[in-house]
Formats: structure tokens, sequence, C-alpha cells
């Protein structure tokens, strides 16, 4: 009867000889491994394209201005695994 009152979590005697959690059981988490194609979509990236675009055919340099933010927004944003140099060079050009 004590021991069922006291593995309700309440209990304050002996908690190594009542304790409901077990140890050998626990696993470390590890996070689940994506691939590039499944991770969001980057909106400061697109965000830079469409303002780039506006800012060349309208000849808004707000605009132009507003897609050098979001650019730099963008490259500062990316993961570890998306840095190469291809990629950084198309970005800046």
């Amino acid at each position: 009867m004590k021991e069922a009152t006291s593995s309700g979590g309440g209990g304050g005697g002996g908690a190594g000889v009542n304790d409901p959690r077990q140890p050998s059981t626990a696993r470390q988490y590890t996070p689940p491994k994506l691939s590039p194609q499944d991770l969001p979509i980057d909106y400061a990236g697109f965000l830079a394209v469409v303002f780039g675009v506006l800012g060349v055919m309208l000849r808004y340099k707000v605009c132009s201005w507003i897609a050098i933010i979001f650019c730099a927004q963008s490259l500062v944003n990316m993961k570890n695994f998306e840095n190469d140099l291809k990629q950084l060079s198309m970005a800046f050009m």
C-alpha cells in the first residue's frame, strides 16, 4: 500500500527505491536528419529576388536597397551544409 502511494510522484521517502523512471531505457535526443529538399522556404532570399527584379525593372532605388538587405539576411541565416562557394558567389552577383 505504501508503494502505490509513493510511486505517484509526491512521496517524500526513498527516491532511489521507488523511482518510476528507468535510466536504462532512456535514450539521448538526436535531431531528425533532414535533406536539403525538405527544408522550409527561405523567404528572405525569395523577397531579395523579388525586390531586386523590381529595383532593376522599375529603377526604384528603395527596392534595390531592400533587396540588398534581404540578401544579406538570407546569407546570414544559411545553414552550414548550404555553404558552398558557387552558391555564395551567385548570391552576391
